[in-house]
């Protein structure tokens, strides 16, 4: 290839440097100009042009990078090239995934000439589908064949970059207390679990609470291996200290093997890596309890892709292995705190920000789903009352209050452990203005507003829940209401200004005529998801909830502005 300045009447085949505009016509930079380009030139009184001029053989720098970009991947590596343009050719993932990278040979590529530039995403980073997770760059606008064959070469081996596929698993949660411990400690668990693990495509199947004493740990260990789980991960009331404390011994004698203590992250530095045969056990960090972003993270997501770290790989987790700066003035200490205990306090309440609490209602007789008390009843391993309760925990919401009636013991039994505070409406059989009335005489005398959640829509979660608490303006406070297509859903905020009348309403329809009768003062929320419409009335109902839920991939949550 030959780059410099060719006058204009000599310049046919060369391919321009840099864009060129002139007489209301452009000639973009790359163009290979022809006989009527250079009439058009001179015609523009362009006497000379910079560019190159390609040498027998040479390979364009489009065609170079969709070439090595090629070599880069191979079958079943989940990653994909795009079409080139200006001589860069990008490879996306095809799915949601870990991404592996051979750093020796990306290297040795890059090594080889200046020409060629790879760029990687980081060392098993998270990918979404369709993400960039290398680029191909030629520098000048053309190579050489020899360094293209020299690149091949180099990928001969196999392919360079795959994308582990995040699986979905069956995990077990258990966690042990000792006398005096928070119930929001235990309910703050759950959720921050459970967000992580459905954010990598995994669910939380069983929930396991027991003494803080070696023989209980063991034994809900093996309880949970029995139950078919794939990844356990337990909680001590205590960070653990040594291999020889309470809950890696017990580990250890349910059969298990320690196979590191520690890592050189932060935060996370107490995160145990243990197996029982083929099963991981994760003996989790104090701040495994924050849904801040930490080792835990980045240790589940490698054994949810089947990449298990070994001992050497989380050794080499140092270098980047500060996560977040060391606390500052802002920042809650005791949420990220790996003390005695381990309890960590919620994230403050901004300035400023509205006061809403959460009312859910689970006082119904369930009547159309048979002998079963609906609430009671499992959605994806969990009671669907608790899925409610716990989408409110783990919102913005101050404080979450839940009306019970029918089976009240059974409901308040199955939520004994979330933290919320328990109403009975013995007056449930008069229909839902009753759980409404009971439910508002409840709540704070400081709050805003109050969000109402059905105990029978499994798969509404804490974002949809935020989504319609940020859209609420204590200074021009209107309902706000969920909709998708033109349908209102579910949960509604109410302003503080309407408890009043919703106190005073009779029947089994809520709100429903209130809500029409001040349409004037509805804000509407775009949610593109059904999950604000699902509700479990029959036993249809409730297959089709577990379909829809094993199909979830996300939120739905769109972001749109509020209107």
């Amino acid at each position: 290839m030959i780059f410099g300045e060719f006058d204009t009447d000599a310049a046919l085949g060369v391919m321009l440097a840099h864009t060129l505009k002139a007489g209301g016509r452009t000639l973009k930079k790359g163009r290979t100009l022809a006989a009527a380009d250079l009439a058009w030139l001179r015609d523009a009184g362009i006497d000379s042009v910079l560019g190159a001029r390609l040498a027998p053989g040479d390979v364009a720098e489009d065609a170079a990078a969709a070439q090595i970009a090629a070599l880069l991947t191979g079958p079943d590596t989940n990653a994909e090239t795009r079409r080139p343009y200006t001589g860069r050719c990008n490879l996306h993932a095809s799915l949601r995934g870990i991404v592996q990278v051979d750093v020796e040979r990306i290297d040795r590529l890059n090594l080889l000439d200046e020409a060629v530039a790879i760029g990687t995403l980081p060392q098993h980073a998270l990918a979404r589908p369709g993400q960039v997770v290398a680029t191909v760059k030629i520098i000048p606008f053309a190579v050489p064949p020899r360094l293209i064959e020299a690149c091949r070469e180099i990928a001969s081996a196999g392919p360079l970059l795959r994308v582990a596929e995040l699986k979905p698993h069956r995990v077990a949660l258990i966690m042990s207390e000792l006398p005096g411990m928070k119930e929001s400690i235990f309910a703050g668990t759950v959720a921050a679990t459970r967000h992580r693990l459905d954010a990598l495509g995994s669910r939380l199947a069983l929930v396991l609470r027991c003494a803080h004493e070696r023989g209980a740990l063991e034994a809900m260990v093996r309880q949970a291996l029995a139950s078919g789980c794939e990844l356990v991960l337990v909680s001590g009331a205590t960070v653990a200290k040594d291999r020889n404390d309470i809950a890696p011994a017990a580990v250890t004698a349910a059969g298990g093997q320690i196979d590191h203590f520690g890592m050189p992250v932060e935060p996370g530095n107490m995160l145990v890596l243990a197996h029982v045969g083929s099963v991981s056990v994760v003996i989790l960090p104090g701040c495994g309890r924050s849904r801040r972003t930490n080792g835990l993270d980045w240790v589940l997501q490698r054994l949810l892709a089947g990449l298990a770290p070994t001992r050497e790989d989380i050794m080499r987790l140092g270098v980047g292995g500060l996560i977040r700066s060391p606390l500052e003035a802002e920042d809650d200490a005791a949420e990220d705190a790996e003390d005695g205990n381990g309890e960590g306090a919620a994230a403050p309440r901004q300035p400023g920000a509205p006061r809403v609490a959460a009312l859910v209602l689970a006082a119904g007789r369930s009547s159309r789903m048979g002998a079963a008390n609906k609430l009671l009843i499992e959605v994806g391993g969990v009671p669907m009352v608790l899925r409610a309760v716990n989408a409110a925990r783990a919102s913005r919401a101050e404080s979450v209050t839940v009306v019970v009636g029918h089976e009240a013991e059974a409901v308040g039994t199955a939520l004994a452990a979330s933290g919320a505070t328990i109403v009975d409406n013995p007056d449930h059989a008069q229909g839902m203005s009753s759980s409404l009335r009971h439910g508002l005489a409840a709540l704070p005398d400081d709050i805003d507003a109050v969000i109402v959640l059905l105990g029978d829509m499994p798969r509404i979660t804490a974002e949809h829940v935020d989504r319609v608490i940020a859209a609420f303006d204590p200074a021009a406070p209107s309902i706000v209401m969920p909709e998708k297509d033109g349908r209102r859903g579910n949960p509604i905020l109410w302003p503080r200004e309407f408890f009043v009348a919703m106190a005073s309403l009779g029947g089994d329809q809520g709100a429903r005529g209130l809500l029409e009768h001040n349409a004037d003062r509805v804000k509407r929320v775009a949610i593109d998801d059904d999950a604000i419409f699902v509700d479990v009335d029959r036993p249809g109902d409730l297959a089709q909830a577990e379909a829809s839920l094993v199909a979830q991939t996300g939120s739905g949550i769109v972001e749109e502005p509020v209107t």
